[in-house]
């Protein structure tokens, strides 16, 4: 009787694992999210849609069988916190590294994912590019691009990498300061962000 209990217990806790925690593929073998943007991938329109909105524009590059692209996704995509903010101030495109669907940049050129990728030198994944319209519309990826997100992050680092951007500090000074300055206001507040 106390076997039964146990795997019946042991069988509900199981079941009752949060769905959200799963990584879901597509067709493509990318990790997807519900809140990604269906787009047809022209990046300046993209990017002027989401400055409409109020928001910046990430395009994330991630590649079919990318460890580090599933723990972004099972890691980073899974808190709230980060979800949150995310979708309250940007937009997210995603590209594959080597993809072959067409991409308008920009400058208005027309290239593949994967050339696409190379032309912004992108060599890895997940990269998340924060792209920001906040000087008008950009004449080219250079002029458009605020931040790069190269390879996978801590969750602290994630998100304090979106609110870099999001709060003009990526116009003000460099990331590392950002990043010291943010550590002594948590500090002073007994907070030790390393914590998750």
């Amino acid at each position: 009787m106390l076997i039964r209990r146990t795997l019946f217990a042991l069988a509900a806790t199981l079941f009752a694992a949060p769905l959200w925690a799963e990584v879901r593929l597509g067709d493509d073998g990318l990790h997807k999210q519900d809140w990604f943007l269906d787009s047809f991938l022209e990046m300046p329109d993209d990017l002027t849609d989401a400055a409409t909105e109020g928001k910046h524009l990430i395009v994330l590059i991630e590649q079919a069988g990318c460890p580090y692209c599933e723990a972004l996704h099972a890691d980073i995509f899974t808190r709230p916190e980060i979800v949150e903010y995310i979708t309250a101030h940007y937009v997210v495109v995603q590209l594959d590294l080597w993809g072959s669907r067409e991409v308008v940049d920009f400058d208005g050129e027309a290239l593949p994912e994967k050339d696409l990728a190379r032309k912004w030198g992108v060599n890895f994944t997940p990269t998340t590019l924060i792209f920001t319209g906040e000087d008008g519309e950009p004449a080219n990826f250079f002029e458009a691009e605020a931040f790069r997100m190269p390879g996978l992050l801590k969750p602290f680092h994630y998100l304090s990498s979106l609110e870099y951007v999001v709060e003009g500090q990526h116009n003000e000074q460099p990331f590392q300061r950002f990043l010291q300055d943010k550590f002594k206001e948590l500090e002073a507040q007994g907070i030790t962000p390393d914590v998750w």
